[in-house]
């Protein structure tokens, strides 16, 4: 546990939270503000009910940084479409694994392709159903809201799911990550329980009127170095 709190915590940008008729300023001032990477929502429509960032948008958003870039798969059959998320550049996948019938199958073709394997889970996916899968990838994104729009209200019983998920990290050697309402006193809570990183949207980042590099400094003042 000594080890874990000198890690520094990782800050994501939801950047379907961004101000998309400003996106490249957008990039530069959360840059500016010391975010560690961006993270992009794909969404079918089918999977969950609502449609998410486009290609274009990862494309463009890829091209005009160079920090970590994750892509959050939440479509159908994944593995049917890697091809062109590895071609874009990205650096870490999620995918659910309720998406696929085998998903151990694409997060070995994640694997393959040289990028991060992750997988998230929605609040209703136990940790033991999921068991064999934590060998094999590097990242669990824990989900604290049903996936497929911002700005839903947390569910406390996920931060049971959290405690068993940490209690696991060494065995597994996995790094926990949260998604989904993401306020300041989670990451309080949470990023020194060993929590690596945080997904941030509305809840924190997006939408205050104060400067990205002023919210950041404040949240890392919260987590561990």
């Amino acid at each position: 546990m000594g080890t874990e709190r000198r890690m520094n915590t990782l800050f994501s940008a939801s950047m379907m939270c961004a101000d998309y008729a400003h996106l490249e300023r957008e990039i530069r001032e959360l840059e500016a503000g010391g975010v560690d990477a961006f993270h992009i929502d794909i969404m079918d429509g089918m999977f969950v009910p609502n449609f998410g960032m486009g290609l274009h948008d990862l494309r463009y958003i890829r091209t005009a940084t160079k920090k970590s870039v994750e892509a959050h798969l939440m479509v159908r059959e994944p593995r049917r479409h890697l091809n062109i998320f590895v071609d874009c550049g990205v650096d870490v996948l999620y995918v659910h694994p309720e998406s696929e019938c085998h998903p151990s199958t694409t997060l070995q073709a994640i694997i393959e392709a040289g990028v991060t394997p992750g997988i998230a889970l929605n609040p209703g996916t136990s940790v033991e159903s999921v068991l064999e899968l934590l060998h094999i990838v590097e990242r669990v994104l824990v989900m604290s809201v049903n996936p497929g729009h911002a700005g839903q209200i947390y569910l406390p019983y996920v931060g049971q799911k959290i405690s068993k998920l940490l209690a696991m990290k060494a065995e597994y050697g996995i790094e926990l990550f949260w998604d989904g309402a993401c306020t300041p006193d989670k990451i309080k809570t949470f990023a020194p329980m060993g929590v690596r990183g945080f997904v941030l949207g509305t809840a924190t980042l997006f939408g205050h009127g104060r400067g990205y590099g002023e919210i950041l400094s404040e949240l890392r003042a919260r987590a561990p170095r």
